[in-house]
């Protein structure tokens, strides 16, 4: 009996090119939820939490803010992360909820999506 596995994506993996050093990262704490796979795009909610991008939510999760860095692990309580926040090229294909409007939240934080 054959068994395929697909593999999610990896910690980093949507990253082409970052700025020097740790410039394009941040320590961040995304609100308790389900898990998510490195490259989800987040915003930044009221109170002050990062959760998964949401064009249609009034809670500042409408506007992309970061992209995180590594998956994470569904929780009952907001969890420690690496965001892309900044000065950064990024490959489409690998981000999770990347529309039109994420595409132009990301360019004003000089994130280029190729």
């Amino acid at each position: 009996m054959n068994s395929i596995k697909t593999q999610g994506s990896v910690t980093g993996e949507f990253l082409l090119s970052e700025g020097p050093g740790r410039i394009s990262r941040e320590q961040i704490l995304v609100a308790r939820g389900d898990a998510l796979p490195a490259g989800q795009l987040l915003g930044t909610t009221g109170t002050g939490e990062y959760a998964p991008y949401n064009n249609a939510a009034t809670d500042g999760s409408e506007v992309v803010t970061a992209i995180l860095y590594g998956p994470l692990a569904a929780s009952d309580e907001p969890r420690a992360a690496v965001g892309i926040v900044r000065l950064a090229e990024v490959a489409a294909q690998l981000l999770a909820g990347l529309d039109a409007a994420a595409r132009t939240d990301l360019a004003a934080h000089y994130v280029i999506v190729r």
